[in-house]
């Protein structure tokens, strides 16, 4: 029988971060993207407890975690997970990282290379400064309260596009929510990083799997947040990496390729010699 997944709150200075944990084993981080939480991760946690201690965190500023006081860049988001990890006493990790979460995990790679055993970069596109802005431009009108209330349909109608279920769009929208009316702590932190990733991840040691969901780069390319052709930039900064492209993966993929996304991110972390 499986044991439960359990919520749990590490307190900072900066507030509490709400966190996942379950199973038993080797310790495995998953770190969501933007606006997300941890729910981003709720079909795959149980398939990796099986066999690995699994944490998930929410962002400060996102999901069930506090607001900070301040904004956070994601050098700042980095120590939160180091601080977490010192908390669980934990003394290095395998860690995955979705969007923003790759940014984040990368630079824990990148500047803490003793706390990482294996890496999983999940859809860490190149942001050009025209991307960037754009990125930045789109959260900021997007996520605005409106008296009358018609925030909460707009921000359902932009989701169910490619969301694909009323279910998985409700999860969705409701991490939305949580963000409406704050900074956007995240996005700030990412854009203010994304063009010196590429030199910060030139520091990565870890072994490196880098995935790719074929659709969502597709719709980041069409929305004009970030060229397709420019993600290669994760590839040639970690040289030693393996690349996989998941045909059909959304920006939704974690929920809805959660069998397949698990064999290959456990068949990198059991077996693979990069």
């Amino acid at each position: 029988m499986n044991k439960p997944i359990k919520r749990a709150f590490l307190d900072t200075e900066d507030g509490q971060i709400l966190y996942r944990i379950g199973g038993e084993g080797e310790p495995l981080l998953l770190l969501h993207q933007n606006p997300r939480s941890s729910d981003e991760f709720r079909e795959l946690i149980p398939i990796f407890a099986q066999t690995r201690r699994v944490i998930a965190m929410d962002f400060l500023g996102l999901g069930d975690s506090d607001k900070p006081p301040r904004l956070y860049s994601t050098e700042d988001y980095a120590k939160t997970v180091i601080a977490l990890l010192e908390e669980l006493g934990i003394s290095s990790i395998s860690i995955l990282g979705n969007h923003t979460g790759a940014f984040v995990a990368g630079e824990v790679a990148a500047a803490y290379p003793e706390k990482v055993d294996k890496l999983i970069l999940c859809n860490a596109f190149g942001f050009d400064q025209e991307g960037k802005e754009a990125l930045l431009k789109r959260f900021s009108d997007g996520f605005k309260i409106k008296a009358d209330g018609s925030h909460l349909m707009e921000r359902w109608s932009a989701r169910a596009q490619y969301v694909g279920s009323p279910e998985l769009n409700q999860r969705w929208v409701l991490d939305d929510l949580k963000s409406f009316g704050y900074p956007l702590y995240a996005i700030w932190a990412v854009q203010d990083y994304c063009l010196d990733a590429p030199k910060r991840f030139q520091l990565i040691k870890s072994p490196t799997l880098i995935l790719w969901g074929t659709e969502d780069m597709k719709t980041f390319d069409k929305l004009g947040l970030a060229k397709v052709e420019n993600r290669y930039f994760v590839s040639k900064a970690i040289p030693h990496s393996k690349v996989v492209e998941i045909e059909g993966g959304t920006i939704c993929m974690m929920n809805q390729m959660p069998e397949e996304i698990s064999q290959i991110v456990i068949d990198f972390l059991e077996n693979s010699s990069i």
